[in-house]
């Protein structure tokens, strides 16, 4: 990420220059002062002067359309920069940039209070447009986007792996509410997209087609088509892309990788679910959701090229599944064409033609199967899971842990009936995730293991055996989400008596310190919008405010939805009288879930006034007397 300091203290100087005129405008910025202020975004291509050719330009005052301000122009008269005062007080809220004389980037300060807060790609540089809530100098949403710009973001945070950029391409759940789309569509696309956001940065840290050099080239798909209100109980148009490719370039070499389904809301397009890497010329197929829902080949030549007549024949016979799947009634019909896709996908695995295109197939044979136990349309799926590993992954450790992991994961769920021995379940759970991590303790999908045996051990108050299964993820595997929460988990569990530090950004865009409540104690409340006991405790942690309103408790909740429209949604039918504080990435990588190491919800810490923890893990009905307790001891 770009260092902003340089940026930030030239625009300060900026700002204090202009505001030093009373009704006359201050002297100009010098010409090496004006031409070294950058955009705030890093990734904009602008006209950069040589520091030979600085001296001859000009910076000479501007009045247009109302604005008032400085204009930077080169030796030939071409504009270069434009720095503005839009409404009349003074100051510069608007900083544009320009490459061969037209104007290809903004940073605005829309609400006026020396802090760009939206940034905007013009002319020959797109026609992007994102929003920066909080004015922290990152992109928090995109306000508009092309469906091209899309894929291009998609290779960047690929090539970055930085799942916050991923995160803004993908469709929120108001945004897939206000498309009215019928029920099992909706519910469709809603699950992939909270998949896509849950295993991006397992995705980005395992692929290894889009290296750290990849630069995105062009956009292929077919036309966008309008699925028509009606379609599947929907009521309303909707305008998608089906299969768009992305193709770049890293070197010497070009690549492409299947983005899939895109999505128009308003003046952005959006993506619902994981791209799919290739490599070289090949482009594994990922399901489609509208026109080709089992993935059909695209028109472009540069990806069926590649793709072979049966397996074009096998991906069009999985579209036909997949639409009959949409219609067919419960139980023996649904079971069928599960078997059939089934099937289907284990013949595709068996005529790939390279490593990347099998991994990619069996992994989507893995998700399929998992997902039709679990919903119990599928009976036989389950004996079909536990075979992938030794039929089709026998010779790729890291594919055959993917496939025992979600083997297991999925038989949790299948055996947790309403007539089950929970108990028992849960034995067989632990003792199933023992033998994993033996089997396979380097994979991604071990340090998943091992973070469930130690909440398993948080579960059952043996803090000393979750704390040693916490230092092993955190030590084995450093630079990972996993890793990242072990090592937050050890200083929760760590913290009784001592001083801990969170801080974070509000809902509201301002910037929190655990440390600035010093003096009062505190609750900390991590909570999410689906999380129902959460929303019981609120209610207690109104009364618990209220009846220590002279010891002055505060409350901080900590939000840890997907997105962020989730919890402001609630909010706003939901007013709760203190600090809510929200960073992207949800319950699994988000920074402040991370911070702490919370893996379940409701999680609560108490805090006492001088700033050490008194409990690590307290619960509701727990905490009047512990507050209480507390407080004498003050």
């Amino acid at each position: 990420m770009m260092d902003r300091s340089i940026p930030r203290l030239l625009l300060a100087f900026a700002l204090a220059a202009w505001s030093l005129s009373s009704p006359a405008l201050a002297a100009p910025p010098s010409p090496q002062q004006a031409l070294a202020l950058k955009p705030v975004q890093p990734d904009v291509e602008y006209e950069q002067v040589p520091a030979d050719r600085v001296e001859k330009c000009v910076v000479q005052d501007m009045k247009v359309n109302g604005w008032s301000g400085w204009d930077v122009v080169a030796p030939d008269g071409s504009m270069l920069r434009r720095f503005a005062d839009t409404n009349g007080d003074k100051k510069v809220d608007l900083w544009c940039y320009y490459n061969f004389g037209v104007e290809v980037y903004r940073d605005i300060d829309e609400d006026y209070n020396g802090k760009a807060d939206q940034y905007r790609w013009l002319s020959t540089g797109g026609i992007r447009w994102g929003l920066d809530d909080d004015e922290d100098g990152r992109l928090d949403r995109w306000k508009q986007i092309s469906a091209e710009e899309v894929t291009a973001e998609v290779v960047a945070a690929l090539r970055d792996q930085d799942p916050t950029r991923f995160a803004r391409l993908l469709i929120s759940e108001s945004e897939i509410e206000s498309l009215g789309l019928g029920e099992s569509q909706r519910e469709r696309i809603m699950a992939k997209a909270e998949r896509a956001a849950r295993d991006f940065a397992g995705l980005a840290s395992r692929q290894k087609s889009v290296g750290t050099d990849a630069q995105w080239v062009q956009f292929a798909a077919p036309s966008p088509g309008v699925v028509p209100r009606g379609t599947d109980g929907s009521t309303k148009d909707v305008i998608v892309y089906e299969n768009a490719v992305a193709m770049f370039e890293q070197g010497q070499e070009s690549g492409q990788l299947m983005v899939g389904t895109l999505i128009r809301v308003d003046d952005a397009w959006r993506i619902v679910e994981l791209p799919s890497v290739g490599d070289g010329e090949t482009v594994a197929q990922t399901s489609g959701n509208f026109f080709t829902p089992g993935g059909s080949p695209m028109g472009a030549s540069a990806v069926t090229s590649s793709i072979a007549k049966e397996t074009q024949q096998l991906v069009s016979e999985l579209e036909t599944i997949d639409q009959d799947m949409s219609a067919a009634k419960k139980g023996q019909d649904v079971a069928m064409l599960h078997r059939r896709r089934a099937d289907i996908i284990e013949k595709l695995i068996g005529g790939s033609q390279d490593r990347v295109e099998r991994d990619t197939w069996v992994r989507q044979l893995v998700d399929m199967l998992s997902m039709a136990a679990q919903t119990g349309q599928y009976p036989a799926a389950l004996q079909r899971l536990r075979a992938v590993s030794s039929d089709f992954a026998a010779s790729d450790k890291e594919l055959q842990s993917y496939a025992d992991f979600q083997a297991i994961s999925t038989e949790y769920v299948v055996r947790q009936t309403p007539d089950a021995d929970f108990a028992k379940v849960q034995e067989w759970y632990l003792d199933s995730l023992s033998n994993f991590v033996e089997r396979y303790p380097r994979t991604p999908e071990a340090a998943q293991a091992w973070m469930q045996l130690a909440l398993s051990k948080e579960f059952e108050d043996k803090e000393d055996e979750a704390l040693a299964f916490y230092k092993r993820v955190a030590q084995s595997f450093p630079n990972s989400d996993a890793g990242e929460k072990a090592a937050g988990a050890v200083r929760r569990l760590e913290s009784v008596g001592q001083t801990i530090q969170l801080e974070g950004q509000t809902l509201d865009g301002k910037s929190f310190r655990l440390a600035s409540l010093r003096g009062r104690p505190v609750v900390i409340h991590y909570w999410a919008t689906w999380c129902e006991p959460c929303k019981q405790d609120m209610k207690l942690l109104r009364r618990l405010q209220a009846g220590y309103q002279r010891a002055r408790l505060q409350i901080v909740g900590v939000n840890v939805d997907i997105t962020q429209d989730q919890a402001t949604q609630f909010l706003r039918e939901n007013r709760l009288p203190w600090t809510q504080l929200f960073e992207p990435g949800g319950l699994e990588s988000s920074s402040l879930a991370k911070a702490l190491g919370v893996q379940t919800l409701p999680t609560m810490l108490l805090i006492d006034p001088s700033g050490k923890v008194v409990r690590h893990n307290v619960r509701a009905a727990e905490l009047d007397d512990e507050i209480a307790e507390m407080l004498k001891r003050k």
